[in-house]
């Protein structure tokens, strides 16, 4: 099932149910999913590597305007974006922990045959094509770092 047919049942549920908090976050997601869709260029289906990218950039959005408002002192609105991201975020695949991330990365090195911290970006290459979605590109580089310094 896509996630297009998934979120329209879902939103469908959510107002059988009246839940207000879940309804924004699906709305939220059904939008910019249109939105990708009739980009210049775009595809007519959207892959699910391009839905995971417009899930992550959500996420981010709201975890940018949660922290404003938290330090803003509107805890109000600060709500408002967490409780959308936790309803975006679980249509994210599991994001993978820093130990899982390490792990990875060291057989991802020895494969690459990198050395030193002038392979990172042949390194950096792979680890994104690979974990996309499953670990943020922040963390992947700063254990990469460490691991090849």
């Amino acid at each position: 099932m896509s996630l297009q047919t998934q979120i329209d049942q879902d939103i469908k549920q959510a107002m059988l149910a009246k839940q207000s908090e879940k309804l924004r976050g699906l709305r939220a997601i059904k939008s910019a999913l249109l939105l990708a869709k009739t980009e210049k260029g775009a595809a007519e289906e959207l892959t699910e590597e391009a839905e995971i990218k417009v899930l992550q950039k959500l996420v981010k959005q709201r975890k940018e305007s949660a922290d404003i408002y938290q330090a803003q002192n509107r805890p109000d609105l600060y709500q408002i974006e967490t409780e959308e991201m936790e309803v975006i975020e679980a249509y994210l695949p599991k994001q993978m922990d820093r130990a899982e991330i390490e792990t990875y990365l060291k057989d991802l090195i020895g494969r690459v045959g990198a050395t030193s911290v002038k392979d990172m970006g042949k390194v950096m290459g792979a680890a994104n094509k690979e974990l996309a979605g499953k670990a943020d590109g922040r963390t992947i580089s700063e254990v990469v770092k460490q691991l090849l310094a």
